[in-house]
């Protein structure tokens, strides 16, 4: 490749990433519907025909930014943690990116305002249950998880649970309350779902690896 095509190249991917970033402050601030063009320019330090030139509208831009949630999610999970604690870690992963990373926040923010879009789209939400009901399957294959439960199911309500957790954190506390509200969840869900000899096995605040590469501390602490 030509150095002269290749700098344009890398020219152009900045700018691409500017403008997302720029988007994501914008929605992250206001919200879909009270977000416009001209306020993702300002925020991007680029003109609006450099980003229609990326993008051909707010809600191209939207969708890239809730595509790209889970390769935004801080701390790869340790295969070697099992599956049950891998999936509690998830939901504190995800919980340290909406207090740390505004792409991701701006991600989430925007899955709950779907349906602001013509075409409501569940598959962000159907991603993150079969993330989970993956993890899920894997305990209960390993007797982690009573045999009686359905991970489908199960795996649907965590996520919801999740979600309706982070609204209330960040209404109530700007989210600063979040890995503790996260911690409350498992802590009144794993009794009911694993069995109780191996109960003491996991930790509603996360795994050690988990917390450590976060570095956030929680009621554990």
């Amino acid at each position: 490749m030509a150095t002269g095509t290749r700098t344009r190249q890398e020219r152009a991917e900045a700018t691409r990433q500017a403008i997302l970033d720029g988007a994501a402050a914008a929605f992250d601030a206001a919200g879909f519907g009270s977000t416009s063009l001209s306020d993702i320019a300002m925020h991007s330090g680029v003109t609006k025909g450099a980003m229609y030139f990326h993008f051909h509208s707010k809600e191209a831009l939207a969708r890239e930014l809730v595509a790209e949630q889970f390769e935004l999610l801080p701390g790869a999970a340790d295969p070697d943690v099992r599956a049950l604690q891998r999936a509690i870690d998830l939901t504190h992963s995800m919980a340290h990116g909406l207090r740390s990373n505004t792409r991701l926040r701006a991600g989430i923010r925007l899955v709950i305002e779907l349906g602001s879009f013509a075409e409501p789209d569940p598959t962000p939400y159907n991603q993150w249950i079969d993330s989970v009901r993956d993890l899920l399957a894997n305990a209960q294959g390993a007797g982690d998880l009573k045999p009686e439960v359905n991970t489908g199911d199960l795996s649907t309500y965590i996520v919801g649970a999740f979600a309706g957790v982070q609204i209330t954190s960040q209404v109530r506390t700007a989210r600063q309350d979040l890995h503790d509200r996260v911690t409350d969840m498992w802590t009144w869900l794993l009794p009911g779902v694993v069995p109780a000899r191996r109960l003491g096995r996991f930790a509603p605040a996360g795994s050690g690896g988990l917390r450590a590469a976060i570095g956030e501390g929680t009621k554990a602490d």
